[in-house]
């Protein structure tokens, strides 16, 4: 311990703090992972979270007593970061835990003593809330501490009423607060004023149960749960102006700032701004990467994306040109890695993600900054405040520049985005990619909802039968209620009960019949509507009415389909995590009759031997017949067997559990085998990549094999006939077509600059002297980039002091510009490359280069002549 205990670092803060309650019988734990065991929460957002299960009764504690300095990350105030003294998104918790030990009393009275005679704060400089109703706890403050009636705040239960959920553990709270000016007396105390004061320690008192009436009984045992923040503590200790400030965080920004050239204190508000965001999201985008996340477009993936770009763009805001995050995420690790060795261990990770991240990003940035330019100028221009959700779009899905960063470029330039226009242009994106069978009339769940109160909820048979007999509960025609329906009319029907599956989970809906009384009905598709199951079909015979008793059938053999493929998407994330890295987490999936599609978070293309180990491996387990285990169980129980839980799903409070003993067991509402056995076969179709940090497998298996080989069976049939050989000698006939290919393209690009020679060689002739200078200016019929390129060349060399400069429309809608400068020429200030640009502007396009040779392109191919005789006009221009 330092001898000043309110000089303290930030290490030995956390040191004093974890040693204070180990000393008090408290079992020093360590930091949970970033990534929660909870499937309902994407990152550790708090200290007490990893001891959720305990709190909520769910497992039985090892320890009465805990403390932990717990590493979290909340990015739902990410805007603040930077612009307040406090907001951050990564941040250590100090914490202490009761788990039905010692309570009230007992919390405040170590909470007292840490803050004022470990770190030393004067009781003058603090100021106490509590519940409104927490008579218990005002009393201990007032007569046990000794705090002034005047400075214990009574507060409501938005403030200091910690729940759970909206059923459960529950209880008061008593918060800690620093005064920075205790001068101003206790008279008006206002504990919002950020000016004034800063919570740093909570304490939780859990000691109620709420029902669903919102009665509160007192709970058998009474836990405690505190927080102290790491970084609020140090701010004040360390006497900053504010959390960045502490040596937690500065030398992180110091390191940034040295980068850029600049020094933090004397910046302007906005780059300390930006310096302070970089700061920050170093330190969380390091521990994310060293607990295994990776940057993807999905869940926590995401989160890590769009922290590192937000770091990428602040470093540009400062003036930092090139890759830099490597620099100042080595700083963060040196500070974190004595209480966090992982984030050591894993360094070489970290700064490969960052580096790729950081290189595609700065791709991204390039692109679209130019693009948001233009258009900030066009609003600007015409008077407007507001860049149009279009616009914005177009951005996203043109240059991958994210919706956030639009947002955040618009108002350092005082505008606003059409962010519902934004989303508006998503779904029409959405609805172009959408099949056929994803489309659902938006009409169907309002007239459901008029509808709930009369019908009941479809009751799902489809587990274990393929057949029922049902009501028919409602029928609706383009989304409006009818009480009966003729053939030949396409329809959505809602049954009392059902065997067909709805489309869930990645799985697509069962097709089959409904049928009765001369009543035909083929069913295409089905959706879960709430709790209604919605058959998409067509009236084939009779007329169809409201409580009509009919019999509903599923076609078993599209069922055996997806059954079949369903599995094999359980055994491929089980052989994905045991041949390429556990850590692998599946970001989609899409289940249909005919093949499987598995998307899955991984930095990196699987090798051709991986691919080929994952389909044994699948094919291996297949052969064994591992029998399934289907069980219902409570969520707790089944994550704490192993099953695996999808990210972004809600859970109830009871799961349905896919076990296949010592191959896979997941969270799952789909269909399976009843044993890997009837799966039959498996095959790996595709392995590409679909987005940054996001690789899809396809795949088929079962009955789908047999499609899959006759259609290939066809091609090579098909192939062999047309190059008159036998299928074994396809690639080799194929490969001397290729180098026959090959050779014929190299003679053609030869003839095409001869060609272009030939032309240009009667172009010397046009040549004009223009002071001491000669220059060319010409358009040449068909010839491509490159041999345009070869042609200019060769006349500067021939006419030697001057300059060329020659276009060409290759094919339709498009237009090559050259410009060749000669030394003489670049003296006199013309830049091939500065100046080709601005020529194919008139074409609509635009390009660059080199001072002596550039080239360029445009759209517009009838503005050529005009860009020719401008180009022509601005050399005779600066050359006279």
């Amino acid at each position: 311990m330092s001898s000043n205990p309110q000089y303290l670092s930030g290490n030995e803060i956390r040191n004093t703090f974890l040693n204070f309650f180990a000393q008090r019988s408290h079992q020093i734990l360590p930091s949970a992972s970033l990534v929660p065991e909870d499937p309902t929460v994407l990152l550790t957002i708090a200290g007490m979270l990893p001891f959720k299960p305990i709190f909520l009764g769910q497992r039985t504690p090892e320890f009465k007593r805990a403390t932990t300095s717990q590493k979290c990350i909340r990015t739902n105030d990410i805007e603040n970061v930077g612009r307040t003294k406090r907001h951050q998104t990564f941040f250590e918790m100090l914490g202490n835990f009761s788990f039905g030990d010692y309570f009230k009393e007992q919390a405040i009275a170590w909470g007292w003593e840490i803050s004022t005679q470990v770190f030393g704060i004067s009781p003058q400089n603090l100021v106490v809330s509590v519940f409104k109703d927490d008579d218990e706890a005002f009393a201990i403050w007032r007569d046990q501490i000794g705090v002034p009636v005047a400075r214990i705040k009574r507060l409501g239960e938005d403030d200091n009423f910690w729940v759970s959920g909206p059923t459960g553990p529950c209880g008061p709270c008593s918060e800690i607060y620093y005064d920075f000016h205790p001068e101003r007396g206790d008279e008006n105390i206002d504990l919002e004023d950020d000016s004034r004061f800063i919570e740093f320690y909570n304490l939780v008192f859990m000691q109620y149960n709420r029902d669903a009436s919102g009665n509160l009984t007192p709970l058998q045992n009474k836990n405690i749960d505190t927080g102290m923040g790491l970084e609020r503590i140090a701010q004040i200790l360390q006497k900053v102006p504010n959390n960045y400030e502490t040596d937690l965080i500065f030398p992180v920004i110091q390191t940034a700032a040295q980068i850029a050239g600049i020094d933090y204190h004397s910046s302007d508000e906005k780059t300390k701004v930006s310096l302070k965001v970089i700061g920050d999201h170093v330190r969380s985008v390091v521990h994310m990467i060293a607990d295994e996340i990776r940057a993807s477009n999905v869940g926590r993936g995401y989160v890590l994306r769009r922290l590192i770009r937000r770091v990428v763009r602040h470093g540009r805001l400062i003036g930092i040109s090139g890759e830099f995050t490597t620099q100042v995420a080595e700083t963060a690790i040196a500070l974190s890695e004595s209480a966090y060795p992982n984030v050591r261990q894993r360094e070489a990770a970290i700064k490969a993600e960052l580096q790729r991240e950081e290189s595609n990003f700065l791709r991204t940035l390039d692109r679209g900054e130019k693009l948001l330019e233009e258009i900030i100028q066009e609003v600007k221009q015409q008077g407007n405040t507001q860049i149009s959700g279009e616009s914005a779009f177009t951005l996203y899905d043109t240059y991958g520049f994210p919706l956030e960063l639009t947002q955040e470029v618009a108002e350092e330039n005082n505008l606003t985005v059409d962010a519902e226009g934004f989303e508006a242009q998503m779904e029409i994106q959405k609805g172009r990619g959408r099949d056929a069978h994803e489309t659902i009339d938006l009409t169907v769940q309002g007239s459901l909802d008029k509808l709930a109160e009369h019908i009941q909820v479809t009751e799902f048979l489809g587990y274990t039968q393929s057949a029922t007999t049902a009501i028919v509960e409602a029928i609706l025609l383009e989304g409006v209620s009818q009480e009966e329906v003729e053939a030949g009319t396409q329809v959505q029907i809602v049954l009392d009960k059902t065997p067909f599956y709805a489309e869930s989970g990645g799985q697509i809906g069962d097709r089959g019949y409904i049928s009765g009384d001369g009543i035909v009905v083929r069913v295409e598709d089905v959706k879960k509507e709430s709790d209604f199951f919605v058959h998409f079909g067509r009236i084939e015979r009779s007329t169809l009415r409201v409580g009509d008793r009919v019999t509903a059938q599923i076609d078993p053999a599209c069922r055996r389909r997806a059954q079949a493929n369903h599995t094999a998407t359980h055994l491929l994330q089980a052989a994905l995590k045991k041949i390429v890295d556990d850590g692998i987490s599946q970001a989609g999936s899409l289940v249909s009759f005919d093949r499987l599609r598995f998307d899955f978070n991984c930095p990196r293309a699987l090798t051709a031997e991986e691919v080929q180990q994952i389909e044994e491996q699948v094919n291996t387990w297949i052969a064994e017949a591992h029998a399934a285990k289907v069980e219902v169980l409570p969520l707790a129980e089944a994550k704490a067997k192993g099953a695996v839980a999808m990210f972004g799903e809600k859970y109830g409070d009871e799961v349905r559990v896919i076990d296949f003993p010592s191959v896979s067991m997941e969270l799952c509402g789909g269909t399976h085998v009843s044993n890997t056995a009837e799966i039959g076969v498996f095959k790996i179709i595709s392995e590409a990549g679909v987005a940054s940090g996001v690789r899809r497998i396809e795949a088929v298996s079962g009955p789908a094999i047999l499609d899959y080989l006759n259609l290939r069976d066809k091609v090579v049939k098909d192939l062999s006939d047309r190059f008159k050989v036998k299928p074994e000698e396809l690639p080799d006939r194929i490969t001397s077509l290729q180098s026959e290919l090959r050779n014929s393209q190299k003679e053609l690009e030869t003839l095409k600059v001869q060609l272009a020679i030939a032309k240009s060689d009667s172009l010397l002739q046009t040549a004009e002297t223009v002071g001491d200078h000669k220059i060319i200016v010409a358009q040449l019929e068909n010839v491509d980039p490159e041999s345009l390129k070869t042609a200019a060349e060769r006349l500067l060399q021939k006419i030697g002091n001057g300059a060329v400069v020659l276009g060409s429309v290759p094919e339709a809608d498009k237009v090559s510009i050259v410009a060749a400068f000669s030394p003489e020429v670049n003296k006199k200030g013309l830049q091939a490359g500065k100046f080709v640009g601005a020529i194919a502007k008139i074409c609509g396009g635009g390009g660059g280069g080199r001072p002596n040779l550039a080239q360029a392109g445009g759209r517009d191919a009838s503005k050529l002549p005009d860009a020719l005789g401008q180009a022509e006009s601005d050399l005779k221009s600066a050359l006279a």
